[in-house]
């Protein structure tokens, strides 16, 4: 799996590579900057190997759960940000006006959705697996104003987004299992 995601230097590295009860704390860390500053996706810290002496289901839930609420808390602070830069309105008409290339069609269908279904929309954005969360938590940061609803709905979107690719993995190990039982 890790081949198919983009390399994001030492930092998905760490990540990769933590153990141990720590390599909460470093899932936490990522997913918290994954959230404002990182351009990268979050689906990483699924290959943390953490050895936490638990089964997998419970280690897969602990780093569902961990990195939902380190990205929820990176999220206020880019919300924080988003208020700020809410004030110098070129940013909200840059959002609104972009159209071009897949990022900018990514912010305007954002803040379309924003508009539409608010925190909601939110959460149903930030479930879709491989897309950088940023884009999505920076065009809703300018447009909404709740710090609570804000960061439960990045919470409950990123929980659903790991839950997504967990079971997109399962559904291609099966297929690929699948298709080895069959002889050639």
């Amino acid at each position: 799996m890790s081949s198919l995601l983009p390399e994001f230097g030492w930092v998905s590295s760490l990540v990769e590579s933590a153990t141990g009860w720590g390599g909460l704390g470093i899932i936490f860390v990522y997913s918290f900057l994954i959230a404002f500053a990182l351009p990268g996706v979050s689906e990483i810290v699924l290959l943390a190997p953490l050895n936490l002496g638990l089964n997998a289901e419970l280690r897969l839930l602990l780093i569902v759960l961990v990195s939902g609420v380190g990205k929820a808390v990176g999220s206020v602070f880019a919300f924080h940000i988003g208020q700020e830069a809410k004030e110098a309105g070129p940013i909200v008409r840059w959002l609104e006006r972009s159209r071009f290339d897949v990022i900018e069609w990514s912010q305007t269908k954002t803040v379309d959705i924003a508009r539409k279904y608010g925190y909601a929309g939110l959460a149903l954005a930030l479930c879709v697996p491989f897309f950088p969360d940023t884009i999505s938590i920076y065009a809703f940061a300018v447009l909404e104003r709740d710090y609570w609803k804000f960061a439960l709905a990045t919470f409950a979107g990123s929980v659903g987004r790991l839950l997504v690719t967990l079971g997109l993995w399962g559904v291609g190990n099966n297929a690929v299992a699948l298709l080895d039982s069959f002889p050639l």
